[in-house]
This record gives structure tokens, sequence and C-alpha cells, in this order.
């Protein structure tokens, strides 16, 4: 562990990076330093498992952590100085990685005194999911959510409990609402319950003390709006908002306890905030997140030390996103993580007061910055006129002339957005020679909740529409080959895939869709979605309860309108998005004779997870598109 230079130098002619190195997961995933700054704790793959380490940073000596059977760890906390509260994962296959399981352990930053603190496996009358939702007053005690198994739909509801060091939880509060999460101020009271509820409308619960009632503060359904708490100024008299802002791209409000009032702290031109940073003492904010193209910080308290510092990181780390993830109680040190789209992921130690870095682990240190290819932030005009936002990504090496472009659509689809980081999918396609342009189209999150809302029931309608005025934008600029360009997406960006060359046959040469949904009215019978009442009404929300405009908005039902080569990939253990849906669109287009290209996996779930399933799909995907749209198809 040597100290950083901070030069980066790019060698004349860069390598292509290894498709296998591509799809591996991260070898380290978080560094945390203990509130002392005597002890590292760091989660790292070993042998296919994540595992915790616990290091003494004055020798670099320390022990491992590795979870019995097919457990892995998720994450941790610092509880003291000395303790670490860690929780586990396991593989669910209605999602894509793993998921925390909602039990909670510790351990002594030594390794000894192993505890289980919460465990539905090992008490019976344990049952729910405990969650870490942050600090109460310091390092001392953590802020617990414990929600009740099940959907939720009647009760039983969350309960925020405090976590001491001792292992003894103590039950603050009992949300009135499912699925609440809870915000404390800075003496530790429980005062904000909030959670979306079954008519998918923000609902905010206040009390004024531990011993008030809950009351309903804010609904959407009736200010249509959404207000979210997010925490207590330092002398508690006023709460941090996510709130609509001034220019209906989203801001940070500040609520005043006493008269109730709502005042705009900051509002974004372009995109609204994606995070609001707290002090080193954990009692107010200094700064707000957002990423309108690449990322900004706004400095809310620009006097504030932590303002200062990252001033100075910033011109450390020119180009880049630089976040404070750790630090010590007393600000002396902190542990820094640096990445963009051409760094997945750099961990250092900092020392504040000598202004120098030390470099500790990166999370890919197989990948070579200089193999990777840069996004570039585009805006653009839908047909409508609604301005939209996305990424560029050129491949390296080109040749003069127009390129063959990926259209890469983005699953949710709604909160979800493209964001500019480290993308592997991007990353392999471009690195053989394929442009990749990704727009956050309507219905995408980042944007606003007037953006987000304008893709409710426009399933090949606006949405669709906004994906091929972007990829009509790429060919008008040049960039693309209007000869060669393929739509590839996830889930989502599945439907969007297929949906594009049913509605667009001319525009697009192929299609992959991974992991898709291709028969809408399925989704209201199969999957996890509609098991509960909020996932029906949300797809009722979202898609409209028209069974015969649903059928006709279904790649399945327009098969014999595609033109373009089709791949499929489809997971066979998919919760989300049932192997169904593939089969479906499978057998549809074979009955007009085009059977697509077709990769399955009877172990992965909605997106592919093992190392060796992610590189042969990044090999056959490759293979198709070289086939379809690559250098000798002109």
């Amino acid at each position: 562990m040597a100290l950083l230079l901070m030069v980066f130098t790019v060698p004349a002619q860069a390598q292509v990076p290894a498709l296998r190195d591509l799809a591996k997961h991260e070898q380290f995933r978080d560094v945390k330093i203990s509130p002392d700054g005597q002890y590292l704790a760091v989660t790292g793959v070993v042998k296919d498992k994540t595992i915790l380490s616990l290091l003494r940073l004055a020798d670099m000596s320390g022990v491992n952590l590795r979870p019995i059977e097919r457990d892995e760890v998720q994450d941790f906390w610092w509880l003291g100085s000395h303790r670490i509260v860690y929780n586990m994962s396991a593989k669910l296959y209605d999602v894509d990685g793993m998921v925390a399981n909602g039990e909670l352990l510790a351990v002594n930053a030594d390794g000894g005194n192993k505890t289980v603190l919460y465990s539905w496996r090992r008490s019976a009358g344990m049952q729910g999911f405990a969650v870490v939702e942050g600090r109460l007053g310091g390092n001392e005690k953590l802020l617990v959510n414990v929600r009740p198994w099940g959907k939720c739909d009647h009760g039983p509801y969350p309960t925020a409990r405090s976590l001491a060091v001792d292992g003894s939880m103590e039950t603050l509060a009992t949300a009135p609402i499912c699925n609440a999460s809870f915000v404390a101020d800075n003496d530790g009271t429980v005062r904000f319950a909030h959670a979306t509820g079954d008519d998918l409308k923000a609902k905010v619960y206040y009390r004024a003390s531990a011993s008030a009632e809950w009351e309903l503060l804010f609904d959407e359904g009736v200010t249509h709006r959404i207000d979210t708490p997010l925490r207590f100024t330092r002398d508690n008299k006023k709460v941090y908002f996510s709130c609509p802002g001034e220019h209906k791209k989203g801001g940070v409000c500040l609520w005043n306890v006493a008269d109730r009032r709502m005042e705009v702290l900051w509002s974004g031109n372009e995109a609204d905030a994606d995070e609001l940073l707290d002090t080193f003492d954990g009692r107010d904010a200094y700064a707000i997140a957002s990423m309108p193209g690449r990322p900004a910080l706004i400095l809310v308290d620009k006097s504030a030390r932590e303002s200062e510092m990252m001033r100075n990181l910033a011109q450390a780390f020119t180009g880049q996103h630089v976040s404070i993830g750790s630090h010590t109680d007393d600000g002396s040190h902190a542990v820094v993580f640096v990445d963009s789209d051409t760094n997945p992921g750099e961990y250092y130690l900092y020392d504040v007061a000598a202004h120098k870095l030390r470099f500790l682990v990166a999370k890919y240190p197989w990948l070579k910055r200089e193999t990777l290819s840069p996004m570039e932030p585009v805006e653009f005009a839908a047909r409508d006129g609604t301005s939209l936002h996305g990424y560029l990504t050129r491949p390296q090496r080109t040749a003069p002339g127009r390129l063959p472009l990926v259209v890469y659509v983005h699953g949710g689809p709604y909160g979800i957005r493209d964001r500019w980081s480290y993308d592997p999918y991007g990353q392999a396609l471009a690195s053989r020679g394929y442009a990749v342009l990704q727009v956050n189209f309507r219905g995408s999150g980042g944007y606003g909740e007037e953006f987000q809302n304008a893709g409710a029931r426009e399933w090949g309608g606006k949405m669709q529409d906004d994906v091929a005025d972007a990829t009509r934008w790429a060919i008008a600029q040049g960039i693309a080959d209007p000869q060669r360009v393929c739509i590839f997406g996830a889930s989502y960006g599945g439907y969007a895939a297929l949906e594009g060359v049913a509605k667009e046959p001319d525009l697009y040469r192929c299609a992959i869709g991974y992991v898709g949904v291709y028969d809408l009215p399925m989704m209201f019978k199969r999957g996890d979605i509609p098991e509960s009442r909020f996932g029906k009404n949300y797809l009722k929300w979202a898609l409209g309860e028209n069974e015969e405009e649903l059928r006709v908005r279904s790649p399945v039902a327009q098969a014999d309108k595609i033109k373009a080569k089709v791949m499929l990939v489809v997971g066979g253990n998919d919760g989300r998005v049932p192997e169904e849906h593939g089969k479906a669109m499978r057998d549809a287009l074979k009955a007009k004779g085009a059977e697509p290209e077709w990769l399955y996996d009877r172990t992965e779930g909605h997106g592919f997870y093992a190392e060796e399933h992610v590189t042969e799909l990044f090999e056959r995907l490759l293979g198709f598109l070289d086939r379809e749209i690559g250098p000798n198809h002109r």
C-alpha cells in the first residue's frame, strides 16, 4: 500500500479488455475506516464469495470472515470503534444479483466475539426482515428497521429499533403504514415514517415526540407532489426534504418544524438531487449530489470543512467522481471512493491535515482505464419537443466515418436511469467496435416526478418514441450508419428492443431481448409483481387495464411486423419475468419463419449472474452483432 502518484499515463496503443474480465464480479466492494482510525473493514470476493476482512491499519494484519453455505456478506457498519455489524445476502431470482436476507450479525474488529443479533432462521419469534437505515446520535447506536414478512397489505407494520454496541435492541416506534422507512432527529427520536401507499401515492407521517401520535403530514394524493424527509438540521428546527423544486426537475427543500412551512433550498435545472451529503458529525448536511450529465456537487455550506475537503479532492481527481464513504470521529482521516466512466472504482485513505492520499484497493484491479471507452453526455429533443438526456460511448479505435450503433435501453423502467459510470455491458460493446447510445426516455428517474410520471401507460407509446428519436438523432448527427443499427436491452429494455423492431421495422437491423417482457397481459398473471395489492395497482398505473390494448402493444402479437434479426436471452429461474415470455416470443417468431437466436440458462434469473454465464452472454451477443451489423455489413 504505497502513496499514490497523481499521474496517469495512456499508452499509445491500448489493449482490448478480455470479455471474461468484463464479466467478473468486483474484487473489492466496500472499504470503511473505524471511528478511532485503527482498523479498516473491507468486503471482497474470494473464491466467488463475498467475505469481510478486518485489518489493523498499523501493519495491515487481520482476519477474514467467510460465511457458511451459500450466504455472502452484503453490507456492514461500524458500531463503536471496535465492533462491526454486518448482514448477509443470497441470490434471489426475481432480481439481478445478490439481495440482503434480513439478518444481522456482529463481530469485534479483531475477529472475536461473533454474535447473531437478529435472525429469523434461528429464532421463531423474529418474523421480519432487518434493515440498517442509519445512525442514532453518533457511532454508538444504529437505527434498524424491522419489516414483517409478507405483503403487509393490512399489517403488521414496520418497527424502528435502536441497536446498541452491546447487541441490545429497543423498539422506538411502529410505523402507521406498510413498507415504511424512518427518519430520526439528532437526539435519536424517530419523528418521520414515509412510504408509498397501496394507491401508489407517497405519504409522510410525522410526530412531534416519542410519545406523540402519528399524523399524516403529506399525501401525494392531496398535494399532487412528492415530498420525502431526508434528515434534520443540526438544531432539529428544520428538516431537509427531497421536493419538486422550482423547475419541475426535483430539488431539496427545508421544512420548518415550528410553523410547518416548506421553503426551496435548491432546484435542479436539468436533473434532481441524487443524495444529501452529511457532515462528519452526522448532525447536518453540507452538500447535494446530482447528475445532470456528469456528477455535480452543490455545496450547501461552503464554509464547512467537508466542503473544503471535497474541493481539494476534486482538484486531485480532475474529471472523476469523488465521494467520502467513511471517516474517523475526529475527521482526521477518511476513506475516499473515486470512479468514472472509465474507472470502475478505487479506494484511498485520505490524511486530511497532511493532504495525503494512500491508495488502498481497486474494485476491478485487472481492468485498465486506458482500455475502456469514455461516455459522452448528450442532449436532444424528442419529436414533441421534450428534452431528453443520454450517453454516447464511442469505441476507442475506429476508422473515419459512421459507426455501427447499439441502442442500449435500460430496464425498470420507472425511476431507473442511465448514469455516467462504468458499465460492463456498454464497455463490452464499445471494446469490439460498436458505438453505444443510452437514452433516459420519459419514465426514467433523475429528472423530476413529472418526467417520470409521463411514462405511465406509454409502453409502446411515447417511451418507445423517445428511443426511436434518440436513434434518429444519432443517425442525423453522422454518428451511426443507418444500415447498421441494433437495439438491445434487459427487462423493460428487452420489451423496448422487440417493440422497437415491431413499431419501427426499417429503423433497426437487429434486436436483442434480454430477460425481457413480451406479453403485457401476462404481466398481470405471472411473476412476483401481481402477488401483492401494491404490485397489482402498480401494473394498472404503468400499463393500464385494457387487455386488448395491452395485447396489441405486446411484441408477441406483432411478430409478423418484425423484419430484423432477433436474439433472445432467457433465465429459466426468473421470478420477475418468467421464462414463458421468452418462449412465447420465440414461438411467435418461429411461426412466421424467423427463428431467433436463443440463449437460455435454467439456473439464471432476472439477469445472468454467474461469471461464466455472463462471459458466454457477451460472446454470443457480440457474435450475433458481428454477423448482423459488424464491419462487413454495409
